[in-house]
This record gives structure tokens, sequence and C-alpha cells, in this order.
């Protein structure tokens, strides 16, 4: 059973190179243009958590302090 793993590797390995070839792959423009896409929604996301943390923050000091 061993031996047919052993066998199988290549094969696998060049099944992968062979779909590698088929993929389309994106230009360098097209990477920078989304990866500044990724890190914008990315900031408004973590502004939107963070501002949300500090209202849920500020209500719960509110309904937990003395009086």
């Amino acid at each position: 059973m061993a031996t047919k793993a052993i066998k199988a590797r290549p094969q696998f390995a060049s099944s992968v190179m062979d779909e590698l070839k088929k993929v389309t792959w994106p230009t360098r423009q097209e990477t920078i243009r989304l990866t500044i896409v990724v890190i914008a929604i990315s900031l408004i996301i973590a502004f939107y958590i963070g501002i949300i943390d500090v209202l849920l923050a500020k209500a719960l000091e509110l309904l937990t302090t003395k009086r």
C-alpha cells in the first residue's frame, strides 16, 4: 500500500503543476488595487467595531456604576 502512495506523488505533483498553468493570474496592477480595497474595507470595519465597542463599554459602565 505504501508503494502506491509513493508512486502517486510524482503524478500528483505533475497534476498540480498542470492545473496551476491553467490559472489566470492577476496583473501587478490588479493585485495592488485589490490589496488597497481589502485594506480600506478592513480599516472601515475596524473603525465601526471600535465605535460599537466604546459605546457598549460606556453603556455597561453606566449600568454597573453605583449612584
